[in-house]
């Protein structure tokens, strides 16, 4: 199978996207405490790492499908921060018009399909768009992304068992960050190696540094190949972390402040920029333009989002059906 090589443009991509996710979210924390962004609302920060060795892999048309932690994947897969940011502010102008908020985004013409806030749920959907693309005869992939806690629901192995049977196009990530809620993954299941949940499937499954975007690129290059040569799903756990809580509600008593540190010590993004520097790929300047460049893509984000409309109340009864004149619609 072939690879796809990781060389300056990779190291330079990698940086420039984990900073932006990094730095979008920190914003959005910041935002949540001055109650501009309300409901729930799930930081990505140090799990980054899992979404640019993946993108670095996959090409236009692929789709991916995620739980409500979505901001990052959105941001991934060439959603706007203009839009997102709006979607957290409950705007018109989000990419779900300000009806889904933090845990529901969805952009049809970047084929992210969600943002889903049932635990789990995004799973056999995730199939469900790898099987339409083996059904047009594609080569398109769908990235079908779940946390720790999803992979106890039953859906997981009802999908499994019919992802691998059709041989479907798909590649199954668990973004294992070591805790359920406040719940840590020992504590929950008899089969701490999650990734060893789809062997007796027979699809292939292993675990991934997911602190490092050089193992996830090198996983995801084969899994996506096998995928696009018709040989069916793949299995990763991409073992990551994440430094903030569950939510923005989330006290973090039920883990350790070393632990805490211990993951940081590897940060992903520092990780890459040590290696941009040691290999001579870039100076400090381009870190400092780089870095400039981000917080003024956030900062127009965030006036976009601020001086953005509200949703009109018609727009309670638009996108239920997608027959336009449903008639069981009343207004």
């Amino acid at each position: 199978m072939s690879s796809i090589e990781i060389n300056k443009d990779t190291y330079l991509k990698w940086y420039e996207s984990m900073y932006l996710m990094r730095k979008f979210e920190e914003k959005a924390g910041q935002l949540y405490g001055q109650q501009k962004i309300r409901g729930f609302c799930h930081l990505y920060i140090g799990q980054e790492a899992v979404l640019a060795g993946a993108m670095s892999v996959l090409k236009k048309g692929d789709s991916m499908i995620t739980a409500y932690r979505d901001h990052a994947h959105a941001i991934a897969q060439g959603v706007t921060s203009d839009s997102i940011m709006a979607e957290l502010y409950g705007k018109a102008t989000g990419c779900s018009k300000g009806k889904g908020g933090s845990m529901h985004m969805f952009s049809k013409e970047h084929h992210f399909y969600g943002g889903h806030g049932i635990v789990g749920g995004q799973i056999p959907l995730g199939a469900g768009v790898a099987f339409a693309e083996k059904f047009k005869g594609t080569d398109f992939v769908n990235v079908a992304y779940m946390g720790d806690g999803a992979v106890r629901q039953g859906a997981l192995n009802e999908t499994f068992n019919m992802a691998a049977l059709w041989k479907l196009p798909v590649i199954f990530i668990c973004e294992n960050n070591g805790y359920a809620m406040g719940t840590s993954v020992a504590r929950t299941t008899i089969q701490p190696d999650i990734f060893k949940l789809g062997l007796p499937y027979g699809i292939p499954s292993s675990a991934v540094d997911g602190m490092d975007p050089v193992a996830v690129h090198n996983a995801m290059d084969e899994a996506v190949a096998r995928a696009r040569a018709g040989e069916g799903p793949t299995f990763l756990e991409m073992r990551t972390y994440r430094y903030k809580g569950h939510s923005m509600s989330d006290p973090q008593k039920y883990r350790t402040k070393e632990e805490l540190e211990s993951y940081k010590a590897k940060d992903p993004i520092e990780t890459v920029k040590q290696a941009i520097t040691k290999n001579g790929y870039a100076d400090e300047k381009w870190f400092e333009e780089i870095e400039a460049k981000v917080k003024a893509e956030v900062d127009a984000a965030v006036k976009f989002a601020e001086e953005s409309p509200w949703p009109e109340a018609s727009e309670l009864y638009t996108d239920v059906y997608v027959q336009k004149d449903y008639p069981y619609i009343m207004d």
